[in-house]
C-alpha cells in the first residue's frame, strides 16, 4: 500500500456554486437526503443559517450547517463524503463550526442524531455534547427516534461542557 501524503484541509462558507457537490455528499450520507433546493433556500432565504464546507486539496468533502437563534446554535446537518470518513475530518469540521458559532455569539449548541448512529454519537460526546432527551419518530424515512444532544460553548481554551436545553 502506498503511503498517503498529507493534503491541505481548509474550511470556508458554503456558496451557491457548491450545491452540486453538496447534493452529492448529502445523497451518499443520508437515507432521505435534503434536495438541492433546500440548501439553496438555506443559503439565500434563511437569515439564521450558517453553512461551512470542508475541503481536502481544494475539493469539497463535507459540510455542516447550523441556525443561530439568539444565543443557541442548532446544527441542521453535518456530513462527510464516505471516501473521507474515518480521517478525523468530521471532528475538525465540528470544532471549526463550534468556534464559528462562539464568534457569532452562541453560548450553546444542539443537534439531533439517530439512535442507531453510534459513530456520530461517540464523536459528539467526545466534543462535550450530552444527551438531553429523545424526539420520538423524528426521522420520516423509518420513524426512528432522535437523541437530542447539547453542549455549552466556552472560550476556545476551555473544554466544552454539557448543557441541558429547555
Amino acid at each position: 500500500m502506498s503511503e498517503k501524503r498529507e493534503e491541505a484541509v481548509t474550511f470556508r462558507p458554503m456558496e451557491l456554486l457548491d450545491l452540486t457537490r453538496i447534493a452529492e455528499v448529502e445523497s451518499l450520507s443520508f437515507p432521505t437526503p435534503w434536495p438541492r433546493k433546500a440548501f439553496y433556500n438555506e443559503l439565500v432565504l434563511n437569515q439564521f443559517a450558517h453553512y461551512t464546507v470542508v475541503c481536502v486539496a481544494g475539493e469539497i468533502v463535507g459540510y455542516c450547517g447550523f441556525w443561530l437563534i439568539l444565543d443557541e446554535a442548532h446544527i441542521t446537518n453535518v456530513a462527510i463524503h464516505p471516501d473521507y470518513r474515518g480521517q478525523g475530518l468530521g471532528k475538525r469540521l465540528l470544532l471549526h463550526v463550534m468556534q464559528l458559532a462562539r464568534e457569532l455569539g452562541a453560548t450553546s449548541m444542539t443537534l439531533e442524531v439517530r439512535v442507531s448512529n453510534h459513530v456520530a454519537q461517540a464523536l459528539y460526546e467526545q466534543l462535550g455534547f450530552v444527551r438531553s432527551g429523545v424526539r420520538k419518530a423524528y426521522y420520516t424515512d423509518n420513524k426512528e427516534d432522535a437523541i437530542i444532544m447539547w453542549v455549552t460553548l466556552h472560550e476556545q481554551d476551555e473544554q466544552p461542557t454539557s448543557h441541558i436545553g429547555n
